[in-house]
């Protein structure tokens, strides 16, 4: 797992009412795949393999918001991701059970990205 320590560095000084849900987060995109790094980029934890995957909204406090910058460009079906525009999708977490829940359709999220820029 490629943890990044500033990135936990931000986690530990992070204010939030849902900061285990973004932990549990991070760690499921980090151990979905090992080409998959982390670091802080617009004030938020943002993960990367050959470009921007996704980034956590911190600024979203009833759920955890997980940004996938080009999300409508990572190749298969996915119903996890929400959002209809051009580029972006979503996924919320709004607790902990949510992530385990998740973790699946996410781990091959994060794989499928991965996988499109070998």
């Amino acid at each position: 797992m490629n943890e990044n320590p500033e990135v936990g560095a931000w986690l530990d000084q992070l204010d939030h009412p849902l900061t285990d849900v973004i932990r549990a987060v991070r760690r499921v995109i980090l151990e979905a795949d090992e080409r998959i790094t982390e670091t802080i980029k617009w004030k938020s934890p943002t993960f990367m393999y050959e470009g921007n995957l996704a980034s956590i909204d911190p600024k979203a406090k009833k759920h955890v918001s997980l940004m996938f910058h080009r999300g409508a460009e990572i190749p298969g079906e996915h119903p996890l991701l929400e959002g209809d525009g051009k580029v972006a999708r979503y996924i919320r977490f709004p607790d902990a059970g949510s992530v385990d829940q998740k973790r699946d359709g996410l781990t091959a999220i994060v794989r499928a990205w991965c996988d499109s820029r070998d």
